[in-house]
């Protein structure tokens, strides 16, 4: 199961990477990566499976909180799945390293009752190439005491 990931409507719905049509252009700072994760969040949460594809690279693989892979495809198959709710995104810290970064992060679930159902620590690793971010991904779920 892919994180829900959650961020209010924002100004970054306005500029390419929330197309389907997958537009290069993007500025290689740690601002441009939390705008990612924001985008990436909120395209999970309306279970649109084009715009998240437009972030995740080909060769996108990522470990969930089971310790399970899942390739691209997998992932993008389990959108139109996902249960109603949200995660609301903290702790984002991006590192930039020329053209590659990571950023980590902490998402918290909260289903559509507005109870909290789990809390994920995830890191997402991104790579610049044709002109926009791509990604891969870990998380791992808090056991409760963390909570």
């Amino acid at each position: 199961m892919h994180r829900l990931l959650y961020c209010a409507l924002h100004p970054l719905f306005s500029l390419p990477i929330f197309a389907a049509n997958c537009a290069g252009g993007q500025v290689k700072d740690g601002t441009a990566r939390i705008l990612l994760e924001q985008t990436w969040a909120k395209a999970l949460e309306l279970q649109d499976a084009e715009t998240v594809g437009c972030i995740l690279a080909e060769e996108f693989e990522e470990a969930n909180p089971e310790g399970k892979l899942h390739d691209r495809a997998e992932t993008l198959a389990q959108i139109s799945r996902r249960r109603p709710g949200k995660s609301i995104l903290s702790q984002l810290d991006p590192h930039l390293f020329a053209d590659f970064g990571y950023i980590r992060g902490l998402a918290t679930l909260v289903d559509a009752q507005g109870n909290v159902r789990a809390r994920v620590r995830f890191t997402d690793i991104y790579v610049y190439r044709d002109q926009r971010w791509v990604v891969a991904g870990q998380e791992t779920l808090l056991p409760e005491a963390l909570k």
